[in-house]
């Protein structure tokens, strides 16, 4: 057996679901017998079988994956209650097991998988999508790339029909349906607060929970960005966002004003105060690279 080949059995092992006691499967899904593979590669010692090795890891490998995806969407888990959201991360995780060589992108295909897999959430299904976009965005947000920003002195002169400015690689843009950045943030000041007990800090994100899953949905646009190794959520106007969007997308910024101002109340007459107005803003930020 070759290196590779030893590294691919121990892989599919240590990855194979558990059992509902949390214990190592003695035949995996696919019909194989992980007693015989544990015997193709590991040695027993004199305290323990190469099965019961075996399983120390399997063990490990999704007691961790558990608790990091758990880390990565704490505002999913409030939305669907700890028995749903735990079913959701086991049936995601075996669907989608982890291809990266880092935990950070255990959730990349969440939402997709979500989408299809709807019996989960239930009534709650836009509030889960909403909240898994907007958690997935702000772990992107976080460790994406920043550029150094462009400033104003570079724009001296520049030809608005023709001007393409980029913006900052770690800036996500969101249009949702539920004011789901109040409440993460809502989930995450009350998990670190010294409350009396956990079931008081329970009963009170199932209420915020419950108060927005009431909401008549109506579009909610956010801007997801960087700011000192700090991520913030910052709401924008509608316009707002068709224009930054249009941006993201290449067109230039006297193209991308009028696409962001089709269709929009916004008076003729106010509409470049406006973009002004907002320009200084994203410019302040360091959104243009």
């Amino acid at each position: 057996m070759n290196l590779l080949t030893l590294q691919c059995k121990v892989a599919r092992a240590v990855m194979t679901p558990l059992t509902r006691s949390e214990r190592m499967r003695r035949v995996a899904p696919d019909g194989r017998s992980l007693s015989a593979v544990a015997k193709q590669i590991i040695k027993p010692n004199d305290r323990l079988s190469s099965f019961e090795r075996l399983e120390i890891y399997n063990r490990q490998y999704w007691f961790r994956v558990l608790d990091a995806f758990s880390d990565d969407f704490p505002g999913l888990r409030a939305v669907l209650g700890d028995r749903r959201f735990d079913a959701v991360a086991k049936a995601y995780l075996t669907d989608c097991p982890s291809r990266s060589f880092t935990m950070r992108d255990l959730g990349s295909r969440l939402e997709s998988w979500l989408r299809k897999h709807a019996d989960y959430a239930r009534e709650r299904q836009q509030l889960a999508l909403d909240m898994v976009r907007l958690e997935w965005a702000e772990i992107e947000a976080f460790d994406s790339a920043a550029e150094p920003p462009l400033t104003a002195d570079s724009l001296v002169g520049a030809d608005p029909a023709k001007l393409q400015l980029r913006l900052q690689p770690y800036l996500r843009l969101l249009d949702l349906r539920y004011p789901v950045d109040d409440l993460l943030l809502a989930i995450k000041h009350d998990t670190g607060t010294n409350v009396a007990s956990n079931a008081m800090a329970e009963r009170q994100k199932r209420k915020k929970v419950s108060a927005v899953a009431r909401l008549k949905p109506v579009p909610v646009y956010l801007a997801i960005h960087r700011l000192e190794n700090t991520v913030y959520f910052r709401r924008l106007e509608r316009e707002e966002f068709a224009v930054l969007s249009a941006l993201q997308k290449g067109y230039a910024l006297e193209r991308a004003i009028v696409a962001g101002f089709r269709s929009s109340a916004i008076p003729a007459a106010e509409r470049a105060a406006h973009a002004a107005a907002w320009s200084r803003n994203w410019a302040s930020l360091g959104w243009f690279v």
